[in-house]
């Protein structure tokens, strides 16, 4: 990402049209093959900006921790939405990305007037909204909410590492890394494995 990006060129825009208050909102775990998706959204008082908030993958674990507590300080509001990975079954990662989204939001106390809304994704709720696509990369209120979700989902995969300690979920909180996958294979999924994700699913068609 350019350090030349204007990250607030998407809320300007709207703030100009006196709206005040946008949601910004982003997910974390989409891909794992265990735990949650946690989604987050944030909302700050116009044209605020904090200095290193971006995508939070591009961040380091103590990065992502410091620019955490002066997001949730700063923030006028912010809401998290976690669903679970038997839901995530039931009703696949899109809908559980949406359904996680749309908690958030409904766990704000400032009711947003506007949402920013990180992929191509929108929410069946009666508010006006604009999907981005790399939206944690172009818009800070999305990359806030990016770095609240994924320091939230973190901290949820290190708590399930010490109920599951054979799979290494305080590494690779989930995702599919090669020693995930091989202890996958040796102690099969355990109770936080999502079983309809291809890995899982496939070591559960031997059974």
């Amino acid at each position: 990402m350019s350090e030349n990006i204007d990250l607030i060129f998407y809320e300007r825009s709207i703030w100009q049209n006196n709206i005040q208050f946008i949601g910004g909102i982003d997910e974390a775990g989409r891909g794992p093959l265990a735990g949650p998706v946690v989604a987050a959204v944030a909302i700050f008082s116009p044209f605020k900006k904090i200095e290193g908030v971006k995508d939070s993958k591009k961040l380091s674990p103590s990065k992502r921790e410091q620019l955490f507590e002066l997001i949730t300080k700063e923030a006028l509001d912010w809401g998290v939405g976690i669903v679970s990975e038997r839901i995530i079954e039931e009703i696949n990662i899109l809908q559980a990305t949406r359904l996680a989204m749309t908690k958030a939001v409904q766990n704000l106390k400032i009711f947003p007037e506007f949402l920013l809304i990180d992929g191509p994704i929108s929410l069946d709720i009666k508010i006006s909204q604009k999907p981005i696509i790399k939206g944690d990369e172009k818009s800070f209120s999305i990359g806030a909410a990016s770095i609240i979700a994924k320091v939230l989902r973190d901290r949820l995969m290190l708590k399930y590492h010490r109920l599951f300690p054979k799979y290494g979920f305080s590494e690779n909180k989930g995702y599919p890394t090669s020693k995930h996958l091989n202890a996958l294979q040796k102690y099969g999924p355990c109770p936080i494995h999502r079983r309809t994700y291809y890995p899982v699913q496939k070591l559960l068609w031997k059974d």
